[in-house]
């Protein structure tokens, strides 16, 4: 088991741990020391059990938050998931069917033959505009 030596609040400490978790002991003790120092900051110099009591309180604190915000995150995930899996099983919509107005063919001849007569009266005219 290798022994590591963290730095706690301006405090030397050599602690143990499983070959390999050099590292995390390392960040958990770097939070540690963080918290510390904010307690050495308020208050000044405080016994060390004490320091490490009150850093670690806050620690588990903030731990407390980050989890219930976790579960709220994974609650409103669950929600949106039983969402998906309900619009991924419903039924699909029957076709709907639209009907688009049709011009009557009577129209249509009736609109061609204006078309004509103003063409025809357009070329009565023109003739005349010329004179």
């Amino acid at each position: 088991m290798p022994e590591v030596e963290i730095h706690i609040g301006d405090r030397v400490f050599e602690v143990a741990c499983q070959e390999g978790e050099e590292h995390y002991l390392q960040a958990a003790a770097k939070m540690l020391d963080e918290e510390a120092g904010v307690l050495a900051a308020q208050i000044g110099r405080i016994p060390e059990t004490r320091m490490l009591l009150m850093a670690g309180l806050m620690l588990a604190d903030k731990t407390a938050g980050m989890q219930d915000k976790l579960r709220e995150a994974e609650d409103k995930m669950a929600e949106k998931e039983a969402e998906l899996n309900q619009l991924r099983n419903a039924p699909v919509p029957e076709a709907k069917k639209i009907e688009v107005p049709v011009v009557p063919a009577a129209v249509t001849d009736a609109l061609a033959e204006i078309a004509a007569r103003a063409e025809a009266l357009a070329e009565q005219v023109d003739p005349k505009a010329d004179a």
